[in-house]
């Protein structure tokens, strides 16, 4: 049987990529390009403590869902049920996204409030998201399905580009404030319709449940039961130290690249939104080649290149005093970032057993939050003290250590059998 022929296979993963196409219009228009200018701007004035209200905003989030995810991903194995949670969590981002419509002048508490829990729907959404995995296609292709996945999050990210710009091209003037609220409905309505086949196509494998349980209770005990044996699972807690690690540096790259195009490269806003989208067309690429590649050489030595790409990344950054050579040094970039984050997510389906893959998804989730602190702390620390130049080799330190880290973990091996094996129903 050809992975053509087989039931149901290529529907449940495109109906499973498409929640990744919908959720990248929250991300470009409330985390990057609207939301955060209109916050300063116009919710709080462009007053001197603006940055700082958004950092908390942010960070706070981050923070809520560090601490939920290993909880809720605990949970949802003992049978209630990943879909379930999946909308929940993909209902409350959808609805704050939606009712920053209405978030005007002097509304910063509500503001603030707002951005907290759409990004607590966003972010926890995704460890059900991630579970889900290891459930539509079998270990021979973890790496491809995975990089369809954040391929089809590029191509998303850059369809919410140009359908919004349009609503942002005559700024933050007063007659184009509308407009720009009006795109906070776009990325809520976009998120909206694309996230639904995923609640009709993909099924959730679960246990039944024969009675009413205290998710939380279960939840909790779950997790320090994982913690007292985390002895035997001491090659994941390799990788998530790895993980945690390189990826810090990753997310530094992502939060502080654009503020190094403007401050030390001089860049208009057009060129950063140029920047943006080659480096998101250069992601969808790097997400679905390097998929490919992991499947055929492994995902630890898939990574290993990545990160030493991403080693070129920062030292080219380093180095580089004109705008044409960031550009090339940006495509570099978006391909790493393709190939890093699909690459994390299926060696972690490889090394976590079935009966735990979205309490360990938590821990995952969970991880890669917590380094979204630190990381760019430093940088902020550093640039502050000397300059953006220096800030970047604090960055290439993560990287390197993450990369040396990773070198520690041992991949299991995977039946690569008949190319027929590709793409299963699920079943291992």
């Amino acid at each position: 049987m050809t992975e053509t022929t087989l039931p149901g296979a290529r529907r449940k993963i495109f109906a499973w990529t498409l929640f990744d196409f919908a959720n990248t219009a929250f991300y470009v228009v409330v985390l990057t390009v609207g939301y955060p200018t209109y916050f300063r701007e116009i919710v709080v004035g462009n007053a001197p403590n603006a940055d700082f209200l958004w950092s908390v905003s942010f960070s706070t989030s981050m923070l809520l869902v560090a601490l939920i995810s290993p909880i809720l991903g605990a949970a949802a194995d003992f049978g209630i049920g990943k879909k379930r949670f999946l909308g929940l969590f993909t209902a409350l981002c959808i609805l704050a996204t939606a009712a920053l419509f209405f978030v005007g002048e002097s509304m910063v508490l509500w503001g603030m409030l707002l951005l907290v829990l759409a990004n607590v729907g966003f972010e926890a959404g995704l460890v059900f998201y991630d579970a889900f995995l290891p459930e539509i296609t079998t270990e021979r292709s973890y790496g491809r399905v995975s990089g369809y996945g954040f391929a089809m999050g590029y191509v998303g990210s850059l369809v919410t580009l140009m359908v919004a710009f349009p609503l942002y091209k005559e700024g933050f003037e007063a007659a184009n404030l509308l407009n720009v609220r009006l795109s906070f409905l776009l990325a809520a309505g976009f998120f909206l319709v694309f996230a639904l086949p995923i609640f009709v196509v993909v099924p959730d494998r679960q246990r039944v449940v024969l009675e009413r349980v205290d998710v939380v209770r279960v939840g909790i005990q779950r997790v320090f039961t994982t913690f007292r044996e985390f002895s035997r699972y001491r090659n994941i807690g390799r990788f998530l130290l790895s993980y945690f690690v390189y990826i810090d540096g990753v997310n530094t790259i992502i939060v502080f690249s654009a503020l190094f195009a403007r401050e030390t490269l001089q860049f208009d806003l057009a060129e950063i939104v140029v920047f943006f989208a080659m480096v998101q067309t250069a992601a969808i690429i790097g997400a679905a080649v390097f998929g490919v590649v992991a499947d055929h050489i492994g995902q630890k030595k898939t990574l290993s290149v990545t990160l030493i790409l991403w080693l070129l990344v920062v030292g080219g950054a380093y180095v580089t005093t004109g705008k044409w050579l960031f550009y090339v040094i940006g495509a570099v970039a978006g391909i790493a970032l393709g190939s890093s984050q699909s690459t994390s997510r299926s060696l972690m389906s490889h090394l976590t057993p079935p009966e735990k893959k979205t309490e360990f998804f938590g821990f995952f989730s969970f991880f890669g939050k917590a380094s979204a602190i630190l990381g760019p702390l430093v940088f902020g620390i550093v640039s502050t003290e000397v300059d953006q130049r220096t800030a970047i080799l604090s960055v290439a330190a993560f990287l390197l250590v993450g990369l040396l880290l990773l070198q520690r973990v041992q991949e299991p091996r995977i039946d690569l059998g008949p190319r027929s094996a590709n793409i299963g129903n699920g079943q291992h």
